[in-house]
């Protein structure tokens, strides 16, 4: 029960996701009936399955919110800020509840304010006088009068075929509760076909073997109907036929013959029934002594004779799925597992290239491809569409906007780029700082967008795509833009740079990402006291990645993060410095050349070099890390790019591509910053993996390099 209770969780999880962006959605478009609908699924869904596996206190709570969207697809009570106001803050409490410790008790804090909620939903439907006839909203879409979504002032009647998976009870689903909640709908007769339960030898008690057919009569409309069955459909088999009621005109035709109702259920054949109909007797009783059809069939077409007239529509309801869902902690320990396999698969390279053994060497290669097939297998079910992330901002703009009393519209593109699950967690917080900073510091009032020719609401632009071994996010607002003027101000007021400094647009910029910086003219709740933008930097340098800044007055601002699509196993450039060996990520190298010791000379004591007629930066390794022994006749050079920038880092030697399996360094190296992991080579050896734009800025701040 433990196991289906994490289940639970996991999915309720996912559906309160979906119910937070179903209700955004419906905000912004509230005669969206689908939206309703999509809603109105959720809370049913949390509930059902909540009271199945005893959280008892999540089905009576979402059971009234439920009974509130029943009202709203009914159209007796509007979609109004207030309600969607109300809606968030119950789902907020449900997700608290979810999260909460089954074993403490609620204290009365949260006791009163579960009723305050609950007392609010109940006091928005007597408001809204539900007692009076409703109206159809017009862009609904024209349905007969058996399938409008309220209750029918005329009795409606169904029939339902339910046949369970034989796995139901393992699943930890109750059929009886689903069968009992279908007779609080109506007046409901029901049959148990015994026919599938095997004998006692070959009989698995915990398998379910009855199928149910159910004559249902309600007033309720068929989408309550199904939603019974909602947290089943996935793997049972349901069928459900709406069957004429009394209002139906000709309602005095005689009722639908024994037969024809087990030629509609598919009980019988055409043939057996017109040779059947030869007889004299009662076609039920010849039906059943001459073995065509089983007792408890012509049992239950007998009880659905005695409850309808003739059937007036069907409609069928089936569904399936295909996926499966597997815990993070086991997904985590396969890519480990797949990392060590590449790091053997190198050991073996290496040792049928010292054996020169062709079979050896036959048998390396082919090792070698189907380790690269699992790892990019592996690493594809790692990654996750960077939509999961976008549904989470929406409600965040909605309620900054609430708070600092503007309007902006988030739009949002590219949600189906992927990215790797674990930068996508840690990817969270940069992006809630950014945004919050657009929309405090970097989106003007109403009424002064009005007044300079802009639209009243400001508009935030979140955009992600792929390039190459990367994921580029763009966060763009239409705001002011940045003030140049007053950031290099702050940054002489705090003796960050001299007074007379002469600093590109780019570099003023970049202040803004320092610890502390804020021009802020006072600390608000939302921002202004400098960390806002410090954090984004720390955490994606520690995703390995780079943050620039574009900002035009007037026009708006652009941040841009690029990151790496994973931080497991990537492709990186094998070099050499003396004895020791280090990894480049292969995804900023652009190519590689070779100088002689004259022209090594000469770029190192000027800090940059001529590649085919354009002038580059240029950084010494050996420089970097003070390894100054044995220097060779002829120098290697690695052409890479470091914020949109080449430079050329020289190396002794260039080995070729690795794959490399990142792994992390100790405590004791957190400080070195021109170090992001290491990898272990065939050999057994450490190779350092280098960050880039570290040693670039490094090499900044010693003054050996002027960018």
């Amino acid at each position: 029960m433990d196991q289906h209770k994490e289940v639970y969780r996991e999915e309720a999880e996912e559906l309160l996701l979906e119910l937070e962006n179903s209700l955004l959605e419906l905000e912004a478009d509230p005669d969206n009936n689908q939206l309703i609908d999509r809603i109105f699924r959720a809370l049913h869904t949390i509930k059902g399955s909540g009271a199945m596996f005893g959280f008892d206190d999540i089905a009576n709570f979402s059971h009234e919110l439920e009974n509130t969207y029943d009202h709203v697809r009914n159209s007796r009570i509007p979609v109004t800020k207030n309600l969607i106001d109300m809606s968030l803050a119950a789902k907020d409490e449900l997700r608290i509840m979810l999260s909460a410790d089954e074993t403490k008790k609620q204290n009365k804090e949260d006791e009163l304010r579960l009723k305050e909620i609950v007392e609010s939903f109940k006091k928005l439907a007597q408001d809204e006088k539900l007692e009076e006839t409703f109206i159809v909203s017009p862009d609904r879409e024209s349905v007969s009068a058996l399938q409008i979504n309220h209750e029918s002032d005329e009795p409606v009647t169904y029939r339902i075929r339910f046949q369970p998976d034989e796995n139901i009870f393992i699943q930890g689903t109750r059929p009886e509760l689903l069968l009992n909640e279908l007779n609080r709908l109506g007046e409901c007769s029901l049959t148990g076909l015994t026919r599938d339960i095997p004998m006692l030898g070959e009989f698995n008690p915990c398998f379910c073997y009855i199928i149910w057919d159910i004559v249902l009569t309600t007033r309720r409309n068929i989408d309550a109907v199904r939603d019974v069955f909602i947290f089943v459909e996935d793997t049972a088999l349901i069928s459900i036929d709406i069957i004429d009621m009394d209002i139906v005109e000709d309602s005095d035709h005689d009722y639908k013959r024994i037969g024809e109702i087990l030629l509609e259920k598919k009980d019988i054949t055409s043939q057996a029934l017109h040779s059947t109909l030869k007889e004299q007797k009662r076609i039920g009783q010849i039906l059943v002594d001459s073995s065509i059809v089983e007792n408890e069939n012509v049992e239950s077409a007998l009880k659905e004779q005695k409850h309808v007239k003739r059937i007036r529509d069907k409609h069928h309801m089936t569904t399936g799925g295909s996926s499966i869902r597997v815990a993070a902690e086991k997904l985590d320990s396969l890519v480990d597992l797949v990392g060590e396999l590449v790091t053997l698969q190198a050991r073996l390279n290496r040792k049928a290239a010292q054996l020169n053994d062709t079979e050896l060497l036959s048998i390396a290669e082919t090792a070698e491809y189907l380790t690269g097939e699992l790892r990019e297998s592996t690493m594809s079910i790692r990654m996750l569409p960077f939509s999961t992330t976008f549904t989470k901002f929406k409600r965040l703009v909605r309620d900054l906007c609430t708070d600092l009393g503007k309007t902006v519209v988030l739009e949002t593109e590219g949600g189906e780029t992927e990215l790797d699950k674990n930068i996508l967690e840690q990817l969270n917080d940069p992006l809630v700082h950014i945004i919050r900073n657009a929309i405090d510091h970097g989106m003007e009032s109403g009424d002064l967008r009005t007044s300079i020719g802009k639209p009243q609401h400001g508009t935030v632009s979140l955009k992600a795509e792929h390039s190459g071994a990367h994921v580029i996010i763009r966060v763009i607002d239409d705001g002011p833009g940045l003030d140049t003027n007053a950031i290099f101000l702050k940054a002489v007021q705090k003796k960050m740079i001299a007074p007379d400094a002469e600093l590109s647009e780019k570099e003023i910029h970049a202040f803004i990402l320092t610890p502390g910086f804020s021009t802020a003219g006072q600390v608000s709740g939302v921002s202004g006291r400098g960390v806002g933008m410090d954090v984004v930097k720390r955490r994606i340098d520690e995703l390995r990645g780079s943050t620039e800044i574009v900002s035009h007055k007037g026009q708006g601002t652009v941040i841009i993060l690029k990151l790496p699509l994973t931080l497991a196993i990537i492709d990186g450039l094998l070099v050499k410095i003396e004895d020791q060996h280090f990894i480049l990520p292969l995804s900023v190298v652009e190519e590689c050349l070779e100088l002689e010791r004259k022209d090594v000379d000469l770029a190192r004591d000027r800090n940059i070099m001529d590649f085919r007629g354009e002038i580059l930066t240029y950084v010494s390794l050996r420089l970097t890390f003070d390894i100054n022994e044995n220097l060779p006749d002829f120098e290697k050079v690695v052409i890479v790019e470091s914020n949109g920038e080449k430079i050329g880092l020289g190396v002794d030697q260039v080995i070729g591509k690795h794959q490399t399996v990142i792994k992390n360094l100790g405590k004791i190296y957190r400080d070195i910053k021109e170090v992001s992991g290491a990898t272990i080579l065939g050999d057994g050896t450490v190779a350092l993996i280098l960050d880039v734009n570290q040693i670039v800025l490094s090499a900044q701040v010693s003054g050996r390099v002027d960018l």
